[in-house]
């Protein structure tokens, strides 16, 4: 079975109950596979990045097999507005930076005849236009499992970030560190390169993105700019090392 979002931006959590943790965030027009479905939740596995948790019944709209197929081999559009709505018969929608809209040019999918007036990108666009991206990011509060400029985790924000930019990356910290060219030196790093921190068991933690003149925007507390030094990130409010550098990353 497939199912896609149809609502701004629904929780999905580790187990079936409202009470459990989030995971990640699922947003408007996101698709995915239901690998399981139990009266009140299923469990399922987004398309973007394959990542599984459960989810309420009540907050998506099953399609059937071509339905997802025809979404998932068109263009993708996504919403470039911090916050803006959708509207429909009778209905108001409202969608969050990086909303996926590709459904909506389906007249077999787009039932309730959706339209976004709103600014919308698509493409693969230069690396030079992630800072700029990141910086719409600027000040979202830190939410574990978040996705949006109203909560983001540091993993969320870097793969929202790529995601509006063309490129797609795993959800977590640890997951996008197995991916792209190791760099020795922050020397050798350019703006949009990914840095990676580890903890006292090694396990990588925390990501941030790398800015011009030893500068790194991540999500510690809210989003924020930090100094980047070999040690790692040297917090500008305190003076204090809060993460230990593991590795650098050339992802595109």
């Amino acid at each position: 079975m497939y199912a896609l979002c149809n609502l701004a931006i629904v929780p999905l959590r580790f187990e079936p109950s409202d009470r459990s943790e989030l995971v990640t965030q699922v947003l408007f027009g996101e698709t995915f596979t239901i690998l399981e479905k139990k009266e009140k939740w299923s469990r399922i596995s987004l398309a973007a990045d394959m990542y599984e948790g459960w989810i309420d019944n009540k907050q998506f709209t099953e399609i059937t097999e071509d339905q997802y197929k025809k979404i998932q081999e068109s263009a993708k559009f996504y919403c470039a507005d911090l916050i803006d709505y959708l509207t429909g018969k009778n209905t108001l929608i409202p969608v969050s930076l990086g909303s996926d809209l590709s459904y909506l040019t389906f007249a077999d999918i787009n039932s309730q005849e959706l339209t976004f007036d709103g600014t919308m990108i698509t493409g693969i666009q230069p690396k030079t236009n992630l800072l700029q991206t990141a910086f719409l990011y600027l000040n979202a509060p830190y939410l574990w499992g978040g996705k949006t400029p109203f909560g983001i985790d540091c993993s969320g924000f870097t793969q929202m970030v790529y995601r509006l930019n063309g490129y797609y990356i795993p959800r977590d910290a640890s997951q996008q560190a197995k991916i792209g060219e190791a760099l020795s030196f922050i020397e050798e790093s350019e703006v949009g390169d990914l840095a990676f921190f580890d903890n006292e068991e090694g396990n990588i933690i925390h990501v941030g993105i790398i800015m011009e003149n030893n500068y790194i925007i991540h999500a510690h507390g809210k989003v924020r700019i930090d100094r980047l030094d070999h040690l790692g990130i040297l917090n500008i409010d305190s003076g204090r090392h809060t993460h230990k550098l593991r590795v650098i990353k050339k992802i595109i």
